[in-house]
């Protein structure tokens, strides 16, 4: 792909979400907390995680889960889902079909800002060859207070990229992630390209406040210079 890049382009930093945008690790992800939730006394399916708590960080996940069962679950379980979700990664992971190409398409600076803890995001980046073409611009919901859907960790990146927010258009795939952005100040494209997104969730994400959304990545360069015009 050609890179796209105008004189007047209204934005100056594209940010991605990384779970579902740009690696395909979301089935992968719900799984892991499900079954260790399961084997803690918290019978839930993969199915009904994603549901739940697509978006949101583990920290938040957890305090959640907590207040419904009236207890704390293990100190470790945050490590016990890592080790799992980690697992499969390496057997099972692939990057969101040609998102390499369009990264590299993209004539603006650009950056990771994601739910997941920087390890997991740095696994699953090098698992999916994307992460020598974002690092060291990635940036976790551990740096910040408060997670998606709060506009934290959105305004985190863009401060950390030396961006105003106005001028930053967000890649998200979730209804946290795209109410964090827009409670940011910034643009967002809804993706819904994702092996986890059923029939009409694309409707799901504009109506969330995403200005237009995509299930194909050869699309997105194209579309951001269609939004900037």
């Amino acid at each position: 792909m050609k890179k796209t890049r105008h004189d007047k382009d209204p934005f100056d930093l594209v940010i991605f979400d990384c779970d579902g945008v740009l690696v395909d690790s979301e089935v992968i992800s719900c799984r892991a907390h499900a079954e260790t939730l399961t084997r803690h006394g918290y019978p839930i399916t993969a199915e009904q995680v994603l549901e739940r708590f697509l978006g949101v960080s583990d920290r938040e996940a957890r305090q959640t889960i907590e207040s419904e069962i009236g207890r704390r679950l293990p100190g470790d379980f945050e490590a016990q889902v890592k080790a799992a979700t980690l697992q499969s990664y390496a057997q099972e992971l692939r990057a969101i079909p040609d998102v390499g190409d369009a990264i590299d398409a993209i004539g603006l600076p650009k950056c990771v800002a994601s739910s997941g803890t920087p390890e997991k995001i740095r696994h699953g980046l090098s698992c999916a060859g994307l992460y020598e073409r974002l690092a060291p611009h990635i940036f976790s919901a551990g740096q910040v207070k408060r997670g998606k859907p709060a506009p934290d960790l959105f305004l985190f990146a863009a401060e950390q990229m030396r961006t105003p927010p106005a001028r930053c258009l967000v890649i998200e795939d979730s209804l946290p992630g795209i109410a964090g952005a827009v409670a940011a100040g910034m643009t967002v494209l809804g993706f819904h390209g994702g092996s986890h997104c059923r029939p009409g969730y694309g409707e799901t994400l504009r109506a969330a406040g995403a200005v237009t959304t995509f299930d194909d990545m050869r699309q997105l360069p194209g579309l951001i210079g269609r939004i900037g015009a």
